[in-house]
């Protein structure tokens, strides 16, 4: 390159090659000093080395087992055994984020001390957070599953740590499931209750009529007025006082046997009705199923990935060389100004 009047920054070098040949005894020893400095210093002795554990899973279908096992009029997408869409992979690290999932992690491995945090620091648990969110992570792959990736100085602790995230997906969502579920059940059963003591009102009251003699309004209403009128006709005063009694007591209680026979017989329908959502709650809020298809469970790592000394010596290296050939041609332009 030639220099340009005025201008005093300018690379005055024929080209780059002749220019890295004239300077290549410093090139080489900086970067070899940075090769060697970064293979040491990102050796064990300095970095401790973390071993990563992962586990794969799938969601389920959001559907309950009630209305998969339970309703007459089953949905093929409510398919219980069904795997879940983008929503519920979402959904699944929503939870796997959660406070509670955290929580039970820091108390059970007891990462404060693990990873060796001051107790007395005023911002203890800030520090705390930091190394679970920067050694543990979750991610959602592309095949709509959800990955787990645990790093820990100990390949044994980050399996299980792994292991055990996973198994509390279930945990803390059904736990959310049976807290609405439960709310649900007690509405369901006492509605189903009251229901069913209003239909035991109505068949006493049935019963009562029954005892009377009034087992069935309409045939016997027929009955009766065609046994009257035969006795009239006959002259058998006898048989047609007995049957008057008798078509007085429909006549005064007929109407009220048909119409609580009548809504005894729709307040059936809606007792069954009742009773079927009463039952299909009971199996929300009562039982307990997972919500996940394990593919991968983790396993301690044979081979640390962390940190990965080639990587970071080749960064090292092409970043000290760099630097060198940049402060080379400052040296050379500052030498140019002097002049």
């Amino acid at each position: 390159m030639t220099d340009k009047k005025g201008t005093g920054f300018d690379f005055d070098s024929t080209n780059l090659v002749v220019f890295l040949y004239q300077w290549r005894k410093p090139l080489i020893i900086i970067s070899v000093l940075a090769a060697l400095s970064s293979a040491i210093f990102s050796g064990p002795a300095f970095v401790r080395p973390k071993f990563k554990s992962t586990v794969i899973l799938f969601p389920t279908s959001t559907a309950s087992a009630s209305k998969s096992l339970l309703a007459k009029n089953a949905v093929t997408k409510d398919d219980l055994l069904a795997f879940g869409e983008e929503e519920q992979a979402e959904q699944l690290i929503q939870i796997l984020n959660s406070d509670e999932i955290r929580r039970k992690i820091v108390d059970k491995y007891d990462l404060m001390n693990h990873y060796e945090i001051d107790t007395g620091h005023q911002y203890k648990y800030t520090k705390l957070f930091k190394e679970f969110e920067s050694n543990i992570t979750f991610k959602r792959t592309e095949f709509m599953s959800v990955q787990i990736d645990v790093m820990d100085t100990d390949p044994v602790i980050a399996s299980a740590m792994a292991n055990d995230i996973g198994e509390l997906v279930d945990t803390i969502k059904n736990r959310m499931i049976k807290e609405r579920a439960v709310k649900a059940m007690k509405i369901a059963e006492a509605e189903y209750l009251e229901m069913k003591g209003f239909v035991k009102e109505l068949e006493d009251s049935l019963n009562n009529l029954r005892g009377m003699g009034i087992n069935d309004y309409e045939s016997q209403s027929e009955v009766f007025n065609d046994a009257y009128a035969q006795a009239i006709s006959k002259g058998n005063r006898t048989a047609a006082k007995e049957l008057e009694e008798k078509l007085k007591v429909l006549a005064q209680y007929g109407g009220a046997y048909v119409s609580i026979r009548d809504q005894l017989e729709h307040e059936k329908e809606q007792l069954s009705h009742l009773r079927a959502k009463y039952q299909e709650a009971k199996v929300d809020a009562e039982q307990t199923l997972p919500y996940k298809f394990i593919v991968d469970n983790a396993f301690p790592a044979e081979k640390k990935s962390y940190p990965i000394r080639w990587l970071i010596v080749l960064v090292s290296t092409i970043s000290a060389f760099l630097m060198g050939v940049i402060g080379i041609i400052m040296i050379e332009n500052l030498k140019k100004i002097k002049k």
